[in-house]
This record gives C-alpha cells, sequence and structure tokens, in this order.
C-alpha cells in the first residue's frame, strides 16, 4: 500500500507538470505488479515484528509495538506558550532594569569600578550564551524549513532532539532569570544592604545554572545537558576521542566565545577573592598569574580545534586537516598578540598585531567561502557560488559573504584604543563579542547546507541511520 501511495503521488505531479492525463493507465498497470499484490512483505514484517517481541520484549507485544510503530512527534503548544510568556517577562524586567540603573547611578564615575568589574563579567556571559543559543534556535527553524536533514548530520535522536522552540524557550528564560537577578541585585543595593552580601548574587546564579547542567534529574532537557557535557569532554580531551560532526561544531563555536570564557576568568577571580580572600581583587586586572590564564584562555579554543584536525588527519590521511590545522595556528599567533598590544603600546607591537591578524583573516575567510560553504566557483553556474544552492534568492548568499567579511574584522577596533570611559569601552567590548556570535550563528546556517548538499567534511559515514522509532534506551 506504501508503494502504491507513492506511486499515485509521483503520478499525479507528473500529470500536473505535463497537463496530461495519463496516471490512470499507469496506474493499472501499476496495480497488476508483483510488489503491489504479493504479500510477501507483509509476511516479512510480521515474522520481524514476532522475533523483536520475542527476544527483545519478553513476549509483550503491546511494549514492543511501542518501539517498532513510528512515533509522531506534535510540536507542543504549551512551549510557544512559555517562549512567549518568559520573552514579555524578559522585556517589562528589562525596562525595570534601565529605570532602576538611572535611578541609582550605577554608571556614575564614583560607582562604576566596582559594578563593571564585578557583577558586569557573570551577566555578560549568560547575556552571551543566550544570545548564542537564540541563534542556535534560529538555525535550527531555517534547517526545519530549508529541509536540511541536521538530526541526521549531527547523529541527534529524533526523539530527544532540541527543536528551535526549545532554544528559544532556553535562551529567553535564561535571560529572564539573568535580568530578574540583576533586578534584585540593584533593589538591595538601593536598600543600603552590604556590597559584599549582594555582589555574591551573580555568583550564586553562575552555580545555579552550573548545578543545573550537571543535575542528574530528569528535567529541563536532560538528553541535550547530557549531549553537551559529553561533547565538551570529547573537546577538551582532543585528540583521544574520534572526531564526529558535531565535536568540531561545538569546537568552532567555542572559538567564537573567547570573550565569554574570559569574563568567566575575571567573575572567578573575583568570587575566589571575596570568599576566600586569597588576593586583591586588583590582581584581576593586573597579576602576572591572570595574564598567564588570559593568553591560556585565548590560545585554548583553537588550540582544542587544532587537535582535532590533527586527529582527523591520523584518521583519514588526508592533509587538507593540516591545512586546516594551520588556520588555527595562526589565529592563536594573532589572539596572542592582541593580548601583548593591549598591555605594550607600541609600534612594533602594534606592527605585530597587524601583520599576524591580517594573514589569520585572510586565511579564514579562504576556508569560510571556499572550503567551508563552497562558494567562490568560478565555474559554477551560480556565479561565483556552487552548483547546488538551497535558497532560491541568490542575493541572499551574495549578501552573506559580505556580511561574513565585514563581521570577521571587527579586531580593527581592539587595536584602535579610543580614548572613552571604562563603561563605553565594557559596552563596546560586549558588542563586539555579540557581532562575533552573530557571526557564528549566520556561518552555521551555510556551513550546514554545503555538508547537506555535498558532505564536504566526510562525516556523514555512520553505522545506523536515524528511524522514527522510539529508543530502547530513552526508557
Amino acid at each position: 500500500s506504501l508503494n502504491m501511495v507513492a506511486f499515485t503521488k509521483i503520478l499525479k505531479k507528473f500529470d500536473k507538470v505535463s497537463c496530461q492525463k495519463a496516471s490512470a493507465n499507469y496506474l493499472k498497470e501499476v496495480k497488476r505488479s508483483h510488489f503491489v499484490s504479493s504479500d510477501k512483505v507483509v509476511r516479512l514484517m510480521d515474522e520481524v515484528e514476532s522475533r523483536f517481541t520475542k527476544h527483545f520484549a519478553n513476549n509483550d507485544r503491546k511494549k514492543a509495538m511501542k518501539f517498532l510503530r513510528p512515533q509522531q512527534h506534535k510540536d507542543s503548544h504549551m512551549v510557544t506558550f512559555l517562549v512567549g510568556l518568559s520573552t514579555g517577562c524578559f522585556v517589562s524586567l528589562f525596562s525595570v532594569y534601565a529605570i532602576l540603573a538611572h535611578l541609582c547611578g550605577i554608571f556614575s564615575p564614583g560607582n562604576e569600578p566596582a559594578y563593571m568589574e564585578t557583577v558586569y563579567p557573570i551577566f555578560s556571559v549568560f547575556a552571551l550564551l543566550s544570545l548564542h543559543l537564540f541563534l542556535y534556535g534560529c538555525n535550527l527553524l531555517m534547517w526545519k524549513n530549508t529541509r536540511i536533514n541536521y538530526n541526521f548530520i549531527f547523529e541527534f535522536s529524533p526523539s530527544t532532539a532540541l527543536k528551535h522552540r526549545d532554544a528559544f524557550l532556553m535562551s529567553t528564560t535564561l535571560m529572564t532569570t539573568v535580568v530578574g537577578a540583576m533586578v534584585i541585585h540593584l533593589l538591595l543595593r538601593a536598600a543600603d544592604f552590604s556590597p559584599t552580601q549582594i555582589d555574591a548574587i551573580p555568583g550564586v546564579l553562575l552555580l545555579f545554572f552550573t548545578a543545573l547542567l550537571i543535575c542528574p534529574l530528569d528535567i529541563f532537557y536532560r538528553p541535550t545537558r547530557y549531549c553537551f557535557i559529553r561533547v565538551i569532554r570529547n573537546i577538551v580531551c582532543s585528540p583521544f576521542y574520534k572526531v564526529l560532526l558535531v565535536d568540531f561544531f561545538m569546537a568552532d563555536q567555542l572559538t567564537s566565545q573567547i570573550p565569554l570564557l574570559r569574563h568567566l576568568e575575571t567573575a572567578g577571580c573575583h568570587i575566589f577573592a571575596r570568599v576566600f580572600k586569597t588576593h586583591h581583587p586588583e590582581a584581576c586586572h593586573s597579576g602576572r598569574i591572570y595574564l598567564e590564564i588570559t593568553y591560556i584562555i585565548s590560545f585554548l579554543p583553537y588550540y582544542w580545534r587544532a587537535l582535532q584536525c590533527v586527529r582527523r588527519w591520523f584518521d583519514d590521511g588526508d592533509v587538507n586537516h593540516l591545512a586546516n590545522m594551520g588556520k588555527y595556528v595562526s589565529a592563536m599567533v594573532a589572539a596572542g598578540a592582541r593580548v601583548t598590544y593591549n598591555r605594550q603600546h607600541d609600534d612594533l607591537w602594534f606592527a605585530i598585531v597587524l601583520i599576524t591578524s591580517v594573514v589569520a583573516t585572510m586565511y579564514q575567510l579562504y576556508w569560510d567561502f571556499i572550503k567551508d560553504w563552497g562558494f567562490l566557483n568560478p565555474n559554477s553556474i551560480n556565479p561565483w557560488l556552487r552548483d547546488e544552492l538551497i535558497l532560491k534568492n541568490k542575493s541572499i548568499y551574495y549578501m552573506s559573504i559580505v556580511l561574513n567579511i565585514v563581521l570577521r574584522v571587527t579586531w580593527v577596533e581592539t587595536i584602535m584604543h579610543f580614548k572613552i570611559g571604562r563603561v563605553q569601552s565594557r559596552l563596546l567590548d560586549f558588542l563586539l563579542a555579540a557581532l562575533e556570535v552573530i557571526r557564528r550563528g549566520h556561518w552555521n546556517f551555510y556551513r550546514l547546507e554545503n555538508e547537506h548538499l555535498n558532505n564536504v567534511g566526510h562525516y556523514r559515514a555512520v553505522k545506523t541511520v536515524p528511524l522514527p522509532f522510539r529508543e530502547t534506551d530513552s526508557d
């Protein structure tokens, strides 16, 4: 019957396109064919069901059918409602925060150092993380609408994979909680509570979300949380784990979140300074250990990604992986030069930063457009793109190329050293970090589109093809 349905739909499309009525004659031949009249497939299905019931379900047919029969997963309207509710709460709380911040004068010259050095870093971490989650939800929505099989490419289980509404819910819930904590912080600050006590609120919030991430209870998307932890483990332990596409994909996300990791460094330093009284808070900005950790954090995401390239070269023997490793090595050199120049403002280091950053940027743009996106093919039927495209409007691809170039060169601001206040400098740094996250979300769509169409990363060779069945492990 499934074959008949398939042939019927195909023939109807043929009649519609060719403006003919030939389907009736074809269907007569199809109905007389052996694959329609034979019950061999049905008998094989019955045999599979009986064997599965006997060996995997303890002769419980009801339990066996629960796993063998496809489950239709319907999108929950409750998730959409919660997204809207949390978005409304976020807008309201943010408006309250803006008013309170103005009334309390927290950005005045007398108050800005304490607030911007102890509270701002942790809240910036959550803001950047929430923005990344929101953009991932946009990616999921676009991949779904353009029929890019991201679950198959990432080897996600269809029954537990995150959907775009879930990503939006996580993003809005995270930001609503964070802005609510910011409002409480300002209210307690205005009520003349001890700064030592109220400045612990961001640290408590960080501990809460860390505990939620590793929570073993089956709440708040446990399969997704544990998958995230497993992927981070694979990245940190590179090159000892075989590199899957989801591992490389997440490692690339981390290279765009270096500002987030540096904010975590600053926040952790202040928390340890206040709780354990091991050092003065000033050491969190100018100390030797802080500077060394800053270098390490600026290198680590690129280092992990380079080790993944080495592992893939070791597994596949393809020298392209070594060339890809060179891209991340050049990015490490450029990042180290910029960190050094921020502390040594002389012409020599300016020249070094300019040269290393330009080389790394050109390397990255080449790899973005030619290797990751498959563009700039002069022989393509789509000028300077690739032969196969999913989006119908070609101008979107050209605008995306220009946008990626613009967002790739935002590092120029970091070496200009404009004479602005501490608050303006912090806000400008956050803006540049947010632009890099936006660039990564924009890059994600075209990278997976190219993988879907051409399997450019050779990641699609999997042992099993995901099916719309429930998995016994999930129960």
